[in-house]
């Protein structure tokens, strides 16, 4: 039934001949990600953390139920933001809300990491089938310059803190996903000159860890973020990172950098937004 060929992605021959839905119902977040500005009512952008509105999760079945009556092909609901899936009771609520009414319905999230152990255990009783954990870094010195801060057990961390009490959270969530049966992904945002680097180790790691694919992400200079400055990587550069990793992990190579609102096929047979 969880078929990762029928998901669009997971495989590349899925995304022309099967669509997804993801569905913003996760306002907040428990992270700062410098490349991160996450907006809503904004519809002229096409980039990760960006929605037309928020959805309840009333809202967000009856948007389905619309999508899915327009296009026939949709195989996997999906929520990806605009804020962190786990730290929103709304996530979990949407899924067990969409399994009971559509039990053949793929279902995957995307978080942060940082709730994952916790969660992973609730995200299976929801029904949920696929899940992307974003790690950008492993020295507390990459990661202090990816996130300004992290809130976990009621504090605000930042620097060696916030670098510790993340990475042994996301790992650890990423390995109990992996055990639980979860096809897992791992998305890495390729930051030049702060990460780049790093990212092999990750896929190696992940790869020991039980993840299926690995996403390189190049930066979007986002006006308004605090890497705003930043460059992005060249396909050239992307492309020689993809080679590296790819003896460890298969790689995603037709990622779209969707909305957290986007709904139909990676490639245009419909709008991706």
């Amino acid at each position: 039934m969880w078929d990762v060929h029928r998901h669009p992605c997971f495989s590349a021959a899925a995304c022309e001949t099967h669509a997804r839905v993801h569905l913003p119902v996760a306002k907040r977040c428990n992270m700062q990600c410098n490349y991160c500005l996450r907006r809503y009512s904004c519809v002229n952008e096409s980039r990760p953390g960006v929605t037309a509105r928020l959805l309840s999760p009333e809202e967000a079945v009856e948007h389905f139920s619309q999508v899915l009556l327009r296009i026939p092909r949709v195989s996997v609901a999906g929520i990806a933001g605009p804020g962190e899936p786990l730290a929103n009771p709304e996530t979990l609520e949407t899924f067990r809300m969409l399994r009971e009414r559509y039990p053949e319905l793929m279902l995957c999230v995307s978080t942060n990491g940082l709730l994952l152990p916790e969660a992973a255990g609730e995200l299976k009783r929801a029904g949920v089938n696929f899940v992307t954990v974003t790690i950008n870094a492993l020295s507390p010195e990459a990661w202090s310059k990816v996130y300004s801060w992290v809130e976990y057990g009621g504090r605000r961390l930042t620097g060696y803190e916030g670098w510790r009490v993340h990475a042994e959270r996301q790992w650890k969530g990423l390995e109990e996903a992996c055990r639980m049966g979860f096809v897992v992904k791992v998305n890495t945002v390729y930051i030049p000159e702060v990460n780049g680097e790093e990212i092999p180790e990750i896929a190696r790691l992940a790869a020991l860890a039980g993840a299926r694919i690995h996403n390189i992400i190049p930066l979007i200079p986002v006006r308004g973020s605090r890497f705003a400055g930043m460059r992005e990587p060249s396909a050239e550069e992307v492309e020689r990172l993809r080679e590296l990793c790819s003896a460890y992990l298969p790689q995603m190579r037709h990622c779209v950098r969707c909305r957290a609102d986007a709904a139909g096929f990676l490639k245009s047979r419909e709008a991706c937004g």
